[in-house]
């Protein structure tokens, strides 16, 4: 019962976190789309860099990127809510009810990660040159979300062993 309790607080605190994120980001939209704006625009990295031809520059384009982010983040959230809602209700069941019910939650922290891997290290980082910044680098943030998910996700994708838990 208490590795299952754990997998279920961890998922719940992950549905907290993305709460936050997403709080932060309608909250205080400018600040954080001007962090999307600039990566995009990639004005902020080493002079001379030969992949400046990669450059976002219209600000529809900015506004899709972040509102895209924005929507990714809420789903995910939503997602681990409701995750973590079927785990509770499980909580005391068989350990097959309670790996049926775990798959919400995977779904949810699968997709938290590919925002992180794609969208900020993959898209951000490397298409956009992010990690050549000073100013606008967010790639140790998203390093440290994907790895706190990821963790949380292996441990939640364990399966779940008879008996006592």
């Amino acid at each position: 019962m208490t590795l299952r309790t754990a997998k279920m607080l961890l998922v719940f605190a992950i549905a907290a976190f993305y709460s936050l994120v997403v709080f932060n980001n309608t909250t205080d939209y400018d600040s954080n789309y001007q962090f999307v704006r600039h990566v995009l625009m990639m004005d902020s990295t080493s002079p001379g860099s030969h992949g400046m031809w990669r450059a976002l520059n219209w600000p529809a384009w900015h506004t899709v990127f972040y509102l895209s982010i924005i929507g990714w983040e809420t789903a995910t959230m939503v997602l681990a809510w409701w995750g973590g809602v079927r785990m509770a209700r499980a909580v005391r069941g068989t350990p097959e009810a309670f790996h049926q019910a775990k798959g919400v939650a995977i779904a949810a922290l699968t997709l938290g990660m590919l925002l992180w891997l794609l969208a900020f290290l993959s898209v951000g980082g490397e298409w956009f040159l992010m990690w050549q910044s000073k100013i606008w680098n967010g790639q140790d943030a998203a390093f440290r979300a994907f790895t706190v998910t990821g963790i949380v996700l292996l441990l939640v994708a364990q399966p779940e062993a008879e008996g006592r838990h």
